[in-house]
């Protein structure tokens, strides 16, 4: 079985949670990124994904001009690069998420999604 330090993506979007969700967005789909950390004083403080996006998209407000802190999840679940990927799935699974930051501390390493660690039960790649 696969450690989480081993399938992670460790190439990770940060911003903070003053960060205006289209600039957000926009910063994701260039970079391929399935999620944003959101870091504030060096600590993780949330994660934006891209079904906040959507649920953002859906509400109707001018999302140039509100910061992705109003639709990220706060003090999100984290994983270590330790961690066992079945125990990050069902993680994911039994809260409903799919992109678990990995931390050392209060350092971020990558992130891991639902993506990663299937790929990693499966024996193959995902990238």
């Amino acid at each position: 079985m696969a450690s989480i330090g081993e399938i992670m993506t460790k190439d990770v979007y940060t911003t903070t949670g003053e960060t205006p969700v289209v600039a957000a967005a926009q910063a994701m789909v260039k970079g391929r990124f399935g999620s944003a950390v959101i870091v504030e004083a060096g600590w993780l403080v949330g994660i934006f994904t891209e079904r906040d996006v959507l649920r953002a998209a859906a509400s109707g407000k001018d999302l140039s001009a509100t910061p992705v802190s109003e639709w990220m999840t706060k003090d999100p679940q984290t994983a270590t690069a330790e961690m066992e990927s079945e125990e990050a799935a069902q993680i994911m699974a039994a809260n409903g998420f799919r992109h678990l930051p990995v931390m050392d501390g209060k350092n971020v390493l990558g992130v891991v999604s639902l993506r990663d660690v299937m790929g990693a039960r499966i024996g193959r790649a995902v990238r």
